[in-house]
């Protein structure tokens, strides 16, 4: 993984950014592919430094502090690189859980955070559950719909739990983008349908949805109302830009983001609990045998472990397009 990230790290630091915030930046890219979010890492790497040649991100901005409201605090990300500021964002929060029990920071004008669940295991290895969200650009119908109208608005819900952490990370489109992306680029199907083609059809096939932009919401209509909720909760704590204010600009920046961190180690054993509910799930009877019952969190333990053995995954014509970004 060092050499992943010292690449990753050339890179940032030859567009600009200082030294400290190049390594966090590199980490958190390659962090993403060890755990098996390889959409979400190495492989958004090239996507991420387009932005910051095109002024979307403006890597030496940093998050400024706008209102305070005890335990809630509005702050703007000043389009600055979307990890940075949620991982500043995450941890300002916990700063504020530690004295108040819980802390809410609202984030306005910032960019896409890449993988969601970087902030939730952050603050669960470190002993806070993280309630967390993002708005995006409109890529999803209304339930009903036929044009993208909400943002698939990824949540991440972290329960801390020892070195075993309760982490759910999802998109409320049926499959992220990023994930979407990746299966097109292998000429693979989705597992399930996974949203509409340009006639309509529910289909599997990644590339007609990508071209239809009729993704399939989660849970159906629940899954679009739950979209609609968090985009309006994001804009309105963050007094930020709602979907159909991002959609209007040219490329999706100045997006709205909520981080709830909760320190959870002032209630009665919560490690006792966690574990009792999960020994339960864990008796359950699989339907195929050759897959295990898991918890939210469980497969990404596995993959890092792996992959921390054996070494980042790496596909091969994106690690030559990220040797090529060096200046």
């Amino acid at each position: 993984m060092a050499d992943v990230v010292r690449q990753l790290e050339a890179v940032l630091e030859s567009r600009g950014f200082s030294a400290p915030r190049a390594a966090t930046c590199a980490r958190l890219f390659a962090e993403a592919s060890v755990d098996g979010v390889s959409s979400h890492g190495l492989n958004r790497f090239p996507r991420f430094i387009g932005q910051v040649d095109r002024g979307i991100v403006r890597h030496d901005r940093e998050p400024a502090a706008v209102a305070s409201f005890a335990a809630w605090e509005r702050w703007d990300g000043q389009l600055g690189p979307g990890n940075l500021n949620a991982l500043a964002s995450t941890q300002r929060a916990m700063a504020l859980a530690q004295t108040h029990g819980l802390g809410l920071v609202a984030l306005a004008n910032t960019n896409h955070w890449m993988r969601g669940g970087s902030y939730g295991w952050h603050a669960a290895e470190r002993g806070m559950a993280l309630i967390a969200w993002t708005n995006t650009l409109p890529n999803m119908p209304p339930w009903g719909g036929t044009s993208p109208r909400l943002g698939n608005n990824p949540l991440v819900v972290a329960v801390p739990h020892g070195d075993a952490p309760v982490v759910l990370d999802m998109a409320m489109s049926q499959f992220s983008y990023g994930r979407m992306e990746t299966h097109a680029s292998r000429g693979e199907a989705l597992p399930q349908p996974g949203g509409f083609d340009s006639e309509g059809r529910l289909t599997s096939d990644p590339a007609a949805i990508l071209q239809s932009q009729r993704t399939l919401p989660m849970g159906s209509w629940k899954g679009a109302g739950l979209a609609l909720v968090l985009d309006l909760l994001a804009a309105m704590l963050s007094d930020g830009r709602a979907t159909v204010d991002i959609g209007a600009r040219p490329e999706e920046s100045g997006v709205s983001q909520v981080f709830i961190a909760i320190d959870v180690a002032r209630a009665n054993g919560p490690t006792r609990l966690v574990q009792r509910v999960l020994d339960d799930l864990m008796t359950d009877i699989p339907v195929d045998p050759t897959q295990p019952v898991r918890h939210p969190g469980e497969q990404v333990r596995r993959a890092r472990a792996e992959n921390l053995r054996e070494g980042v995954p790496v596909d091969v014509d994106v690690w030559r397009t990220i040797g090529e970004l060096l200046r």
